[in-house]
């Protein structure tokens, strides 16, 4: 199902041939985030990303736009901890028009004076935002707390602070030092021709700054009790994450955390969703999630609800976090479990840009394309036994942090639990 080619100066094409689809995806994949970021330069991919929409030396941003959604596509971008990407999808004949935009965006940014000053202001606009989503902020703050003075811990979007200090050479300097062939991948999926597909990205090449892929400060982890950070906010709801570090990307354990992460809190049919939505009514929302880095993970269980239910909530979810720990799931929902997880993915690899995500993503995270089915049969081998020794692993009281956007003045109770 997939193809890889890499050329002469390193850059990589990655291809998914779907020959029953009508459109094309394709992705420009960079290997690099705000993760990569010395302190000072916190939130310069996030600024490039934005930068590369602003206008090159052949388009205007309208022109941009215009490219691809006149010929009835999508173009969009975004950038996280290790990744940045920039994507696209239109029907598949416009293929070679979409790598053109791409590439003319990537090589020929104008980066020019009044386009970054505009575009810092979008950014605080963009951090403004953020900031009125009790969501959002709450998530923000449980990163910090996670991971305290570390890249991991700052925001994406960077602060005022930094953004204010940025200037056109630290930008440009960075893009040149930091987006090189070594770390960049061309990830396509659709009606295409692999080969076709690689001749197209080799006329660019050439013109790409050569480079092995940046490295970046291996996240810390010296907690030895439990975390608690409030946002004092006069809201109608109570927003808390409680973090825990876990696994990285590499480890084995992530394919019975990937199932854990199911049963705890993924689905309606979790456990979590089932005690305290269902049951009880205290949340309209609750749901867990897995992030996995190259050298960590965590798992974040994330929450709304009035404030008078914070302790009962809070309370019924450290217990479903003890019963991971001291009882393994049951066989049928194990079961269940497994199958929402291989139906998911089977699901979603029926799109192309699905697909195109999956060769960026495995590329860029395992130096290889992990192959859907290898992916499934480690899941299927996933016992009830490890999914509990996973849990005895991360679910300790001293390794847990809470986070809350809350009218709350105080943490006590809540850090009483915590202990327990």
């Amino acid at each position: 199902m997939y193809r890889i080619t890499r050329l002469e100066n390193g850059l990589t094409v990655a291809t998914a041939e779907m020959p029953h689809m009508a459109s094309v995806s394709l992705g420009l994949w960079v290997g690099v985030g705000s993760r990569h970021e010395p302190s000072k330069l916190n939130g310069v991919c996030h600024f490039i990303e934005h930068l590369l929409f602003k206008g090159t030396k052949r388009r205007s941003p309208l022109e941009i736009s215009q490219a691809v959604e006149g010929i009835g596509g999508y173009l969009n971008a975004f950038t996280s901890e290790e990744i940045t990407c920039f994507h696209s999808r239109a029907c598949h004949d416009r293929f070679d028009e979409l790598l053109d935009v791409l590439m003319d965006m990537f090589l020929n940014s104008r980066f020019a004076a009044g386009d970054i000053e505009k575009e810092r202001g979008v950014i605080k606009e963009e951090m403004a935002m953020y900031m009125d989503q009790p969501q959002h902020l709450v998530q923000e703050l449980l990163n910090a707390t996670l991971w305290p003075d570390q890249p991991l811990g700052r925001p994406i979007t960077g602060t005022s602070k930094t953004l204010d200090a940025m200037r056109r050479g630290d930008l440009v300097e960075y893009l040149k030092d930091n987006y090189v062939t070594g770390g960049t991948l061309i990830a396509a999926a659709g009606r295409l021709d692999h080969r076709r597909v690689t001749a197209a990205v080799a006329r660019y090449a050439s013109r790409l700054p050569a480079g092995k892929r940046p490295g970046f400060i291996p996240a810390r982890s010296e907690q030895r009790e439990p975390g608690i950070r409030l946002f004092t906010k006069d809201t109608e709801q109570t927003q808390i994450a409680l973090g825990i570090r876990t696994c990285p990307r590499h480890d084995p354990r992530r394919y019975a955390l990937r199932l854990l992460n199911v049963l705890l809190g993924e689905n309606m049919s979790s456990r979590l969703f089932q005690v305290i939505r269902e049951d009880r009514g205290l949340a309209y929302s609750i749901y867990s999630t897995p992030s996995f880095f190259d050298d960590t993970g965590d798992l974040v269980i994330s929450a709304g609800l009035d404030t008078d239910n914070l302790f009962e909530t809070f309370r019924l979810i450290l217990r479903e976090l003890r019963r991971l720990r001291e009882t393994p799931p049951r066989a049928g929902e194990l079961r269940r479990a497994r199958d929402y997880v291989i139906g998911q993915i089977d699901l979603g690899l029926e799109s192309t840009d699905n697909q195109m995500n999956w060769i960026g993503e495995q590329w860029l995270g395992h130096g290889r394309i992990v192959q859907p089915n290898e992916v499934k049969r480690r899941l299927r081998q996933v016992t009830a036994g490890e999914i509990r020794a996973v849990a005895r692993d991360f679910f300790r009281p001293q390794h847990l942090n809470l986070a809350l956007v809350s009218p709350r003045k105080t943490t006590r109770d809540l850090a009483r639990l915590l202990l327990n």
